[in-house]
């Protein structure tokens, strides 16, 4: 089973391009929407983030905006966050890929928005970078609901400068095209590796 690293910047199109990998047969783990699974009511991480962020819980849920209020300009509290949920998406990840090697699959997808800043690279068969223009990536993130400038370049500040991704990536993914054009990369890389493989 290939596993691929699907990377890239804030905003440019990764829960989009892991959607397309999905549908062209290699399922996808999103960490994002991991870590919301584990913020939910009854979530893993709910117990623990609430220990150490009690203001962050409302209704037995973790309060995103209240949590990342608490750990925007605090390197100290985020890294003690990250000691908390880090470990348990890691958890989710590996049971995912063991479903998925039981289940014979050829190839499988981990969106990983910190590839290269967790240093986590190596563990992986190829590692694929979504990018689009600077301009497209700020109007797509500044269009979402609760950003803010500041916010949206705090987190460019803690990210790996979209030139320096492409350059350690095994293939880019040009998402500033439309769609289509998008789609067909994907189809394309999967169809190599399946030749490779």
């Amino acid at each position: 089973m290939i596993i691929i690293a699907l990377t890239g910047s804030i905003g440019m199109g990764k829960s989009t391009v892991a959607k397309m990998f999905a549908e062209e047969g290699a399922p996808s783990f999103d960490s994002d929407q991991a870590v919301h699974a584990l913020y939910e009511k009854g979530g893993a991480a709910v117990g623990p983030v609430g220990e150490a962020f009690p203001s962050a819980v409302r209704d037995g849920a973790i309060d995103r905006a209240a949590l990342s209020a608490q750990v925007m300009d605090n390197p100290e509290a985020l890294k003690r966050l990250e000691r908390i949920v880090h470990p348990l998406v890691g958890s989710a990840q590996a049971a995912f890929l063991e479903q998925h090697r039981r289940a014979g699959v050829a190839a499988v997808v981990l969106d990983i928005p910190l590839l290269f800043e967790s240093k986590a690279a190596r563990a992986f068969d190829k590692i694929v970078v979504v990018s689009a223009p600077a301009d497209m990536q700020r109007a797509r993130v500044l269009a979402r609901a609760g950003m803010s400038e500041e916010k949206f370049n705090f987190i460019l500040s803690r990210q790996t400068p979209d030139a320096e991704k492409r350059k350690q990536a095994d293939f880019v993914i040009d998402t500033g095209l439309p769609l289509a054009e998008t789609r067909k990369q994907v189809r394309a890389l999967l169809d190599g590796l399946g030749k490779q493989s």
